[in-house]
């Protein structure tokens, strides 16, 4: 059977709209590719009868199973950001209250509060009163936490250290929830608090990270004091573009002395975008 071609149960092949037959071939027209390359999102993907491609369901099982394990997955410091990038950063791991990833998932609010122990922890292990601090989640995806702290981290490193700003030891909180960074203000008292922390992912990808951020977050906070800056993976907005917003949403906070809704975020121009093979 040649490509792109689709027979009934008696073998006979199926007939074939104009529309179907260019999707199936390589010479797409101009405005579909273009299309395409501007989303992940599965466009014009072409049908079997009523139904997708059979490569295309065999995608769509495929990025579901992804989803599953990022959002499944248990963090492990030494194996998904690497031994030598843990001791570099002295990275050192906290808790929230669940106490598994079924509880963290059944109970988001538990998510939201660190254990006794990793309060005590972080008293022990970090400094008060930062500029900035950085505070990475594991939330509902390694993966992410996996691909893009690795590039992001050195980045907002040398940018706070270029604006002359201190910078919090950085901690890693497993099983974490974004209302977790009220605590970690009430405790570290920083300026600028961020929170690096995997998105739920989808059928496009399950390596999005996201970044919240909050002037000087208060137990009482809510979304509404916070900013977000999220799709932070390659198709989406790529690490250097998010390094770039991060630090100068931070500066703004610290000039205005406020974050939330009323914040406008002043966009910086953008880098050229990474192109894919």
């Amino acid at each position: 059977m040649g490509r792109g071609e689709e027979k009934n149960k008696n073998g006979d092949k199926l007939p074939q709209s104009n529309a179907q037959s260019q999707l199936q071939s390589d010479d797409l027209p101009e405005i579909v590719k273009k299309l395409r390359a501007q989303t992940p999102a599965r466009l014009l993907a072409g049908r079997s009868g009523a139904a997708y491609r059979t490569n295309t369901q065999l995608e769509l099982r495929e990025a579901h199973a992804a989803a599953r394990d990022a959002v499944r997955a248990e963090l492990n410091l030494l194996t998904d950001l690497g031994e030598d990038f843990v001791k570099k950063w002295d990275l050192f791991e906290v808790s929230s209250q669940a106490a598994n990833k079924d509880e963290y998932l059944l109970r988001p609010d538990l998510g939201r509060h660190l254990s006794d122990a990793s309060r005590a922890e972080i008293n022990r292990r970090c400094t008060t009163g930062r500029d900035l601090q950085v505070v990475i989640g594991d939330g509902l995806s390694v993966t992410a936490v996996a691909v893009q702290i690795p590039p992001l981290l050195p980045l907002l490193s040398e940018g706070a250290r270029t604006r002359g700003w201190t910078v919090g030891s950085i901690v890693v909180i497993r099983h974490c929830r974004v209302g977790i960074l009220n605590e970690i203000g009430e405790l570290l008292r920083p300026a600028v608090a961020v929170l690096l922390i995997g998105e739920r992912p989808g059928l496009a990808t399950a390596e999005s990270l996201s970044a919240y951020m909050a002037y000087r977050p208060k137990v009482s906070d809510t979304d509404a004091n916070r900013n977000l800056i999220s799709n932070i993976h390659l198709r989406g907005v790529g690490t250097e573009y998010a390094a770039q917003r991060i630090l100068n949403l931070a500066e703004l906070m610290m000039k205005t002395r406020e974050s939330g809704y009323q914040l406008r975020e002043e966009l910086p121009a953008k880098v050229a975008p990474t192109r894919l093979p």
